[in-house]
C-alpha cells in the first residue's frame, strides 16, 4: 500500500502568501489613518498581553453549583482562563493574581509601573508561566513600528509634543513616550523633520531573534556590565562619528530588545543590587539609560522577574533594597496541593514524551499522592492522608462525628504550605526511571513506589527530611494504595458491584429518611409498614466510625444533602455523598473480604475457585489492567492485603 502524496509545496506557499498579506509597509501618514479606524493597534505592552490572555476566553466557576469546588474554595469566585488551562493545573488562584496584575496595568494603574515578580520553589511552574506569556506574543498579530528603529518603537512618538493633545482627541488614543536617539537623528537628517514621511512597518515578536522579548540571565557579579541591559557604544564607529552622535549607539540590550513586549529576569536576585537599578527607572519613569552620554530612552514593556524564596528572603532582609522592593508586585507560585490536578500535570508531561508503555490504574495517582504529602505541613487535627483528601475536595467527617473538617482551619495552621516539598521534576524522573526499567512495557503502582524509594535515597537532602519522605511512602502511600487495591479487587470480585452499591444506597436513604421524619417504611412485597431498620443502618455507619451519639446528625446530614441535590436538578447515586459512598464501599469490601482472600491467595484452586478467579481477572482487565500488571497486582494483593 503506497502512502498518498501530500502537497507540501502548496502548504508552504499558502503560509508564505498569508504572511505577505499581514505585512504592512507605508508612511506615518497612512498609519495615522489605520489608528483612526482601529485605536487598538496602538495599545501599550501591558494592554497587549492582557488582551492576549482574555481573548481565549474566561469561565467563572460557580462554587455553589459544584460541591467539591465549594469545599476547596468556599464562597470565593474562581476564574479559569483558557489561555492557561492546557498547561497549568492546581494554581488557579495564582493565575488569577497574575491576570489581575495585567488587568490593572492595562488600565494604566500603578501596576503598569511595577515589576511582576514570581516567587516559588523549584519546578513549581514559574519559568513555564513565563514561556506561556512569551510564546503568546510570538503568535500574536504584528505591531507597527518605525522602520529601522532598534527599539521597534511606536510610530505615534513622531507626533510633536505641542500637537499631541489634538492628535489624541482625533485618534482616540493616549500618546505616551518619545523618539529614541536613533529615530530622532533620522527624522532630522533623512526626512528634514517631515515626520509624516517617516516609514512605518509591521513587525512580529520572536524569542530566538530577540524581537520584543528580552531575557536577562544571572550575571557573574565580578563581570556585570550594564550593556547587557541597555546596549553599548560601538567602538568601531567612534572614529567615524562624534561621541554624542546617535549613530555610534548599539541599542541591543535586553530592555532595547524587550521594548513593546517583555523583559524577563531569570533568578533575578542572583545579580548585584546596583545592576538592578535600571529596573527602577524602567518601571517608575518608563525610561532607560542611553549608552554613553545620551539622554534617557522611553521604554514600554512588561518586566517579569522570578527566583526562589530563599533569594527573595535574603534580598528583602536588606533595608537598602527598599527602592526596588517598592516597585515589585510579588506573586507566589506554590506547588499544586490538589491531587486531581497534580495527576493532570504528569498525564500532560507523559503525553508529550515518547514513552508508550501501558500504565496500570492508580500508578500516576500514587506518585502524585507522594508529591503532595511532602508539600503538606503536619497537623494536629488530621493525619497526612486525610489532609490530602480534604485538600482534594473530598468530604471528610471527624471520626465518630457528623461535623465536617474545615479546610480553611487547616490552611490557617500552615500559611506557607506548597512552598516546600518534592517537585514535579523529581516525580517525573521517578516515573521515567520506572518506564525505562520496565521489561514488559508496563508500569504499576508497586514499581513506581520502588522507583520513588530509590530516588529519595539518592536525594541530596538532610537525613531527617529523607527519613520523613521514606516514612510517607512506607506508612502512608503504601497503606492507602492497599485500601484502593482492596476496593479494586472487591469491585472485580462482586458481579454487578455498582448495582449492589446502588441497592445499599437506596435502602439506606429510605431508612434514614424515615428515621429523620419519624415515619415508617412500607415493605415493597407485603405492603406492611415497618420501623426503620436500625441494625441495617448501623452496619453501614460503623464502617466510617459514626458513633451511636452521632447517628442522628449523620442521617439528618445525608437526607438534607440529598434533598438539596434534587432541588437543584442533580441526579442521585451512591457516589453523591462522599462519607456515605465510603461507608458503602467499605461494607461491600468487608462482605467479600474472606472469600476474595481465599481465592487470591490459593496456590491450587478447585474448579469453582478457578472460575471465580478468572472472572475477577477479566473484570480487572475491563477496568484498565493488562495481563502483566493484573498478574503483578494480584500477587501483591495476595501477599500484602489479607495478612492474618
Amino acid at each position: 500500500m503506497t502512502t498518498p502524496e501530500f502537497d507540501f509545496k502548496a502548504m508552504i506557499q499558502k503560509d508564505r502568501d498569508d504572511r505577505v498579506k499581514r505585512v504592512f509597509e507605508s508612511t506615518f501618514l497612512e498609519y495615522l489613518q489605520l489608528v483612526k479606524s482601529n485605536p487598538e493597534v496602538a495599545v501599550l505592552a501591558h494592554q497587549r498581553l492582557y488582551d492576549l490572555i482574555v481573548a481565549k476566553g474566561m469561565e467563572v466557576v460557580r462554587t455553589d453549583e459544584n460541591p467539591r469546588l465549594r469545599r476547596i474554595y468556599g464562597n470565593d469566585i474562581i476564574k479559569k482562563y483558557a489561555f492557561f488551562e492546557e498547561d497549568f493545573f492546581g494554581i488557579d488562584k495564582t493565575i488569577m493574581k497574575i491576570v489581575r496584575y495585567f488587568h490593572s496595568a492595562a488600565m494604566a494603574g500603578e501596576e503598569s509601573r511595577q515589576v511582576l515578580y514570581l516567587v516559588g520553589p523549584v519546578g513549581a511552574g514559574k519559568s513555564s508561566l513565563m514561556e506561556a506569556l512569551k510564546k503568546s506574543l510570538e503568535v500574536a498579530a504584528p505591531v507597527y513600528a518605525l522602520k529601522g528603529c532598534p527599539m521597534r518603537e511606536e510610530p505615534l512618538h513622531l507626533v510633536p509634543k505641542h500637537l499631541r493633545k489634538e492628535f489624541e482627541e482625533t485618534l482616540g488614543v493616549k500618546i505616551e513616550g518619545d523618539l529614541c536617539p536613533v529615530c530622532r537623528y533620522r527624522l532630522k537628517n533623512e526626512y528634514a523633520g517631515e515626520y509624516e514621511r517617516f516609514p512605518v512597518e509591521s513587525v512580529g515578536f520572536s524569542i530566538r531573534s530577540r524581537k520584543g522579548i528580552g531575557v536577562v540571565p544571572p550575571v557573574d557579579p565580578n563581570n556585570q556590565d550594564s550593556s547587557i541591559l541597555t546596549g553599548s557604544v560601538d567602538i568601531s564607529k567612534i572614529d567615524l562619528y562624534p561621541e554624542d552622535d546617535p549613530r555610534v549607539l548599539s541599542l541591543n540590550g535586553a530592555f532595547n530588545a524587550g521594548n513593546r513586549g517583555i523583559v524577563e529576569f531569570i533568578e533575578v536576585f542572583k545579580n548585584e543590587t546596583e545592576y538592578l537599578h535600571t529596573m527602577i527607572t524602567a518601571t517608575q519613569e518608563k525610561s532607560i539609560p542611553s549608552p554613553g552620554k545620551g539622554a534617557m530612552i522611553y521604554f514600554d514593556g512588561v518586566i517579569v522577574a522570578h527566583s526562589n524564596e530563599a533569594e527573595w528572603n535574603k534580598f528583602k532582609s536588606d533595608h537598602t533594597n527598599e527602592a526596588i522592593l517598592d516597585r515589585i508586585v510579588r506573586i507566589e507560585v506554590p506547588y499544586c496541593l490538589e491531587l486531581n490536578e497534580e495527576i493532570k500535570i504528569y498525564e500532560k508531561m507523559l503525553s508529550k514524551s515518547k514513552f508508550r508503555a501501558h500504565i496500570a490504574p492508580h500508578t500516576i495517582e500514587i506518585a502524585s499522592m507522594f508529591a503532595i504529602l511532602t508539600r503538606l505541613s503536619p497537623s494536629n487535627k488530621v493525619d497526612p492522608m486525610t489532609k490530602l483528601k480534604i485538600y482534594n475536595g473530598e468530604e471528610i467527617l471527624e471520626k465518630g462525628m457528623t461535623r465536617k473538617i474545615d479546610i480553611f482551619e487547616l490552611r490557617e495552621e500552615a500559611p506557607r504550605e506548597g512552598m516546600t516539598g518534592i517537585s514535579t521534576r523529581f516525580i517525573m524522573k521517578a516515573l521515567d526511571t520506572a518506564l525505562s526499567e520496565s521489561e514488559n512495557d508496563c508500569i504499576n503502582p508497586i514499581a513506581v513506589m520502588e522507583s520513588l524509594i530509590k530516588s529519595v535515597k539518592e536525594l541530596g537532602i538532610g537525613d531527617d527530611e529523607k527519613e520523613r519522605y521514606l516514612r510517607l511512602i512506607y506508612d502512608t502511600v503504601k497503606k492507602e494504595y492497599n485500601k484502593i487495591l482492596e476496593k479494586e479487587v472487591t469491585k472485580a470480585f462482586i458481579h454487578g458491584y455498582r448495582e449492589q452499591a446502588e441497592s445499599l444506597f437506596n435502602n439506606y436513604l429510605d431508612h434514614a429518611e424515615a428515621f429523620v421524619n419519624k415515619t415508617k417504611i412500607k415493605d415493597k412485597n407485603t405492603g406492611e409498614e415497618l420501623e426503620p431498620d436500625e441494625k441495617f443502618m448501623r452496619s453501614i455507619e460503623e464502617q466510617i466510625g459514626i458513633s451511636d451519639t452521632a447517628v442522628k446528625g449523620f442521617r439528618s446530614d445525608v437526607t438534607a444533602y440529598m434533598f438539596f441535590v434534587m432541588r437543584n436538578g442533580g441526579s442521585l447515586d451512591y457516589t453523591s455523598y462522599e462519607p456515605l459512598k465510603d461507608a458503602i464501599e467499605k461494607k461491600l469490601t468487608t462482605s467479600v473480604r474472606d472469600l476474595s482472600r481465599i481465592i487470591t491467595q490459593a496456590k491450587v484452586r478447585d474448579k469453582e475457585q478457578t472460575q471465580k478467579y478468572n472472572t475477577m481477572v477479566e473484570e480487572m482487565k475491563k477496568n484498565g489492567y493488562c495481563d502483566h500488571c493484573c498478574n503483578v497486582i494480584l500477587k501483591y494483593a495476595a501477599n500484602n492485603l489479607w495478612k492474618d
